[in-house]
């Protein structure tokens, strides 16, 4: 039974499920990069010792319930402590917590060691929407406000298209720059496991590599005013030849 618990909660950590938000959606989105990925097995291990804990504890709970009722007692125990049982309910405790921060400080070090980047793009956050620039390529840079209803195309979500997509080339490392022109903003797309803090005169940075083509989908993730639910963030992961053909194309527009 435990196994078949735990089991279960291993799956649903890890269901794919669409880019964008989707209704009912339980469990992460689909991970696209190779930090998604490391987060989605840092949770499912995580859960599977929390869980073990829990059934852990109510099973002992349930046994001295039972065991020890008022009914079955007949000889009350007069020990006060017991030194073999307090330094294994120090020591065990403490593996286990040392275990878990070992395991965190694997996902940190992956996610804060920013590889040589291929890419950079520089993302700047504003009332209510997002600027972009890609300094190798120059004069390449746009603004992305979300789209009303009356710009729809086929394939268009509400509250989460945009009139200027991201375009990233796949099997890339990308170098995520983040600011602010004005108050704090967050940028975030869950699919790529980069959640990062756009502040006024801080530059932020994260990184990613794209496996899998594609649209992926995102939000500001930090209250900043009463357009905060109106500043999504659409990424197209392309091939390289694709990207560089897009980028022949605004360098056009520009």
């Amino acid at each position: 039974m435990v196994k078949l618990f735990a089991l279960l909660i291993i799956f649903y950590s890890n269901i794919s499920v669409a880019s964008a938000p989707t209704s009912w959606q339980f469990g992460f989105p689909a991970p696209a990069t190779e930090v998604m990925e490391a987060v989605v097995r840092s949770h499912s291990f995580v859960m599977l010792v929390m869980v073990t804990i829990m059934l852990f504890v109510w099973a002992l709970l349930a046994y001295i319930a039972f065991r020890f009722r008022k009914s079955k007692v007949t000889n009350i125990s007069k020990t006060t402590h017991s030194v073999p049982l307090e330094i294994i309910w120090f020591v065990i405790p403490t593996i286990i917590v040392g275990i878990l921060a070992f395991e965190n400080a694997k996902l940190l070090k992956l996610q804060e060691e920013i590889p040589k980047a291929d890419i950079t793009l520089k993302v700047i956050g504003h009332q209510w929407y997002w600027s972009y620039q890609y300094p190798e390529y120059q004069g390449v840079s746009f603004d992305s406000y979300i789209k009303g209803k009356e710009d729809f195309i086929e394939g268009d979500l509400k509250l989460f298209s945009v009139d200027n997509n991201i375009v990233l080339p796949i099997n890339t490392n990308v170098r995520l720059q983040v600011t602010a022109g004005d108050v704090i903003h967050s940028w975030g797309v869950p699919a790529f496991g980069v959640k990062i803090d756009a502040i006024p005169g801080r530059l932020n940075e994260a990184w990613f590599n794209i496996k899998k083509s594609g649209v992926y989908y995102g939000q500001c993730y930090e209250l900043c005013g009463q357009g905060h639910g109106f500043m999504p963030i659409v990424v197209e992961a392309v091939s390289k030849e694709d990207f560089n053909k897009w980028i022949e194309n605004r360098k056009l527009v520009s």
